[in-house]
């Protein structure tokens, strides 16, 4: 039971800000927790795509853009985050499987 709360409390640090996903990887070195890593690759590929997309959002004139964007990645980030504190391999919808295969370097 406490290897898996120690699971959770990673996952659920990585969620926190693209530094608190890097933080997150760090923690999870040395346990190699597979559920933190789960949710590390979800929560780290979430704060890339958030950083390149609200990029390219910058360049529309629009407020409804801007606003859209930050309401599905707030949808996006709500649902991963509460997968990691109830113990739940969740993948984000859309993106989920991507983050799995392409960020596997991340252990």
């Amino acid at each position: 039971m406490e290897f898996l709360e120690k699971g959770k409390t990673i996952a659920s640090i990585s969620y926190i800000t693209f530094i608190g996903g890097l933080i997150a990887i760090f923690l999870n070195l040395e346990k190699q927790d597979p559920f933190a890593r789960f949710h590390i690759r979800q929560a780290v590929g979430l704060h890339i795509c958030m950083i390149l997309i609200g990029f390219l959002v910058g360049f529309i004139p629009s407020l409804y853009a801007v606003i859209g964007f930050y309401l599905f990645f707030i949808i996006l980030w709500v649902f991963g985050f509460t997968g990691a504190i109830t113990g739940a391999y969740k993948k984000i919808p859309l993106l989920g499987d991507l983050f799995q295969n392409y960020l596997k370097f991340i252990q």
